[in-house]
């Protein structure tokens, strides 16, 4: 019996949580997939062409989410790591319709060639 994949979401009160490696300067504003990191947490890895200086990446990686996962901009959230790779964002919403956006955008990145990649 297959499990199936730790995704880097979960559902929360009226929305999900979503767990982000961010790569700023990253030459383009793309989803690149899940990515499994050396402790075992799952992140989905977003690029943004935006530098991390005075917010500018934090509001391109939250533009990025909000086009994905089909919501407006103010209804995602950074929530943890404001300086850091990985940051945690809230997005309100229906989970289920969240959730099966992400899954939709993960899937594309697998159907493309890019499975979900270990770091480590």
């Amino acid at each position: 019996m297959n499990a199936s994949p730790v995704r880097p979401w979960q559902i929360a009160a009226g929305g999900l949580t979503l767990a982000v490696r961010a790569t700023p300067k990253g030459g383009r504003d793309a989803i690149d997939g899940i990515e499994l990191l050396a402790d075992g947490r799952n992140v989905l890895k977003i690029r943004v062409r935006a530098a991390p200086e005075d917010g500018e990446a934090n509001a391109a990686l939250i533009a990025v989410i909000a086009k994905n996962a089909g919501i407006p901009r103010s209804a995602v959230t950074l929530v943890r790591g404001a300086s850091g790779r990985i940051k945690v964002f809230r997005l309100a919403g229906d989970p289920g319709t969240l959730a099966a956006a992400l899954e939709r955008v993960a899937h594309e990145r697998v159907a493309r060639g890019r499975p979900p990649q270990q770091n480590g």
